[in-house]
């Protein structure tokens, strides 16, 4: 049953019962479960030829099922032709027609809806002010830029009212201005109409900052599946941690099992506690996941409690930070982000350090 936003726009929900696809880009998708709830911004994320696109090929009928099925709010629509699905789909590259104008892209499906003249004008009218193409109706893609046609894409698909908003890669090769600005447009947008939007990319900053809930996506199959917060800071595997952003991957052995955690040992004789992991027993062995942004750095004489002692490599200075790598002996450097602002003490080469740890923010995963 739908829900509904404010007094008019109907919201629904999008169920994939063990979606499996044949062809598309190897490996194929293998019984991808996942609910989308009503108004929900859920992405699929992963590196390339991970499903993720191929999920929302599936969805729109584009590519061909092999088993499971596809439920929009409670309707089968699994056989049912793209056409009749009621879904808007933005393509990566946007598939705009070089001879139409941006007014009569956005009116084309409105058009085909039967709708008069007026109602046409008043829509394209509207839906090019909510994606920043105002001014620009007479204009066509060859004229426009990059950023633009994105938006032209999306107002095209909007337009016709989907009850479920598809987008492929949508923000694909845009500047990183231009992206961070048609980042924050797609989060009002989604904000005000609450469309339920289903999201494939491989960038995770985009799905970070967009998703209400995200699916992390490897070799076809969904690996994780959580909210932002939970999959960045609590990945199951190095796969997803890798796929999420920047990490140190460190493996250790279980050297001590306690009430609320573990005490692991690095391969260099450094112990560090690690919070909230009842899988792992005595003598298991595993990856320590560390986020270079919830590391810090101290002196080596001055230093206390958990760490693991090294020497600076390299500093980079980046305006809000500073990049370092650690070398700690027998593995790759370990990566820290250290803040510029404040009192932050500036480390130079060949320094002796310790890399501090704190046990409620790195995570162990199985080495596999």
């Amino acid at each position: 049953m739908s829900a509904t936003h404010g007094s008019t726009r109907p919201l629904v929900d999008v169920r994939l019962e063990a979606l499996s696809t044949r062809g598309g880009r190897p490996p194929g998708v293998y019984e991808v479960g996942v609910h989308v709830r009503y108004g929900e911004f859920f992405t699929f994320l992963g590196p390339p030829k991970s499903g993720k696109s191929d999920v929302l090929r599936a969805l729109a009928g584009f590519l061909p099922m092999t088993s499971g099925r596809v439920l929009v709010d409670g309707q089968d629509i699994s056989l049912l032709p793209p056409r009749a699905r009621g879904l808007g789909y933005v393509f990566q590259e946007g598939a705009l027609w070089s001879h139409l104008t941006v007014a009569q892209h956005i009116a084309f499906g409105l058009e085909q809806q039967g709708l008069a003249g007026a109602e046409v004008a008043r829509k394209v009218e509207t839906v090019a002010g909510r994606l920043g193409l105002a001014g620009l109706e007479a204009r066509r893609p060859p004229e426009l830029s990059i950023e633009q046609r994105r938006r032209l894409a999306i107002a095209r698909a909007l337009a016709v009212e989907p009850r479920v908003l598809l987008l492929d890669e949508p923000l694909a090769n845009v500047d990183p201005a231009a992206r961070k600005t048609l980042r924050l447009d797609l989060a009002k947008l989604h904000r005000d109409l609450a469309v339920t939007t289903i999201h494939a990319t491989r960038n995770a900053a985009d799905a970070l900052a967009l998703s209400d809930r995200l699916a992390v996506m490897g070799d076809g199959r969904a690996l994780q599946v959580g909210n932002p917060d939970e999959l960045y800071h609590r990945p199951s595997s190095r796969a997803v941690a890798e796929t999420l952003g920047p990490a140190n991957f460190l493996r250790v052995s279980v050297v001590e099992v306690r009430d609320l955690g573990v005490v692991v040992e690095t391969d260099g004789g450094h112990q560090v506690p690690v919070a909230g992991t009842g899988a792992f027993r005595k003598g298991d062995r595993g990856l320590l996941v560390l986020r270079p942004e919830t590391l810090s750095l101290t002196e080596a004489a001055m230093a206390r409690g958990p760490g693991i002692p090294g020497k600076v490599a390299l500093r980079v200075f980046e305006g809000a930070r500073h990049l370092y790598e650690i070398e700690i002996g027998g593995t790759l450097p370990v990566r820290v982000e250290v803040p510029s602002t404040g009192e932050t003490r500036i480390y130079r080469l060949g320094d002796r350090v310790r890399v501090e740890v704190s046990s409620e923010t790195v995570v162990l995963v199985p080495d596999a």
